[in-house]
């Protein structure tokens, strides 16, 4: 079994924001392959099926961001899995518009609520899919996660978000490392930040 939880703020109000990637994955993920989150389970809406063979639970925590270990070690508990049998999509601010890379595991960067899953799980030993989102030009950085994507923005994201279900499906079908080979992009993608006033 696969637990597969994309992050999120739950409401209507936040559902197009930078922030909600992760949910964005995760219902793509569900419309395609007709998997309805029609039950919830340790403070998460979640639906079950099975894809590639496998069994697959997807959850869109509803603790909201920076509280999404409570669901997520819930989640983990009552499936009765190892964290390697999580993976985690999510925003990331230090990768470039609509970049998607997948990892075996490491720190949160800053992110809340990585943070909280990781202290939740006491491990930062799980799988997750960081679908980048870049980085504001000036201002808080909070306010822009809790902001919108302008249009343009939101075709990069449309494009990432069926790269990032196409990621999730191979790594089902063919492990993580075959997923990463294929679908982890340049080493560019990652923004440095040394350069931020090259950026346009």
């Amino acid at each position: 079994m696969k637990l597969i939880v994309g992050l999120g703020n739950p409401g209507l109000e936040f559902s197009r924001h930078r922030h909600n990637v992760g949910f964005r994955c995760v219902n793509a993920f569900a419309r395609r392959h007709r998997l309805a989150f029609s039950r919830s389970q340790s403070r998460a809406r979640v639906a079950r099926g099975v894809v590639a063979g496998e069994e697959v639970v997807l959850a869109r925590p509803q603790t909201f961001m920076n509280r999404s270990g409570v669901a997520v070690a819930g989640l983990v508990k009552g499936l009765r899995i190892t964290p390697s049998d999580l993976l985690v999509i999510y925003d990331d601010m230090d990768l470039l518009l609509g970049t998607v890379r997948l990892r075996p595991g490491g720190s949160a960067g800053g992110h809340h609520g990585m943070e909280s899953i990781i202290d939740a799980l006491g491990s930062q030993e799980f799988p997750r899919l960081r679908v980048g989102i870049g980085r504001p030009g000036g201002g808080n950085a909070i306010s822009y996660v809790l902001d919108g994507f302008s249009p343009e923005e939101d075709k990069e994201i449309e494009k990432a978000v069926a790269t990032a279900v196409e990621a999730v499906e191979c790594y089902l079908a063919e492990g993580l490392e075959e997923a990463m080979n294929r679908f982890n992009r340049r080493k560019g993608d990652e923004v440095d930040w040394s350069k931020r006033a090259e950026l346009p």
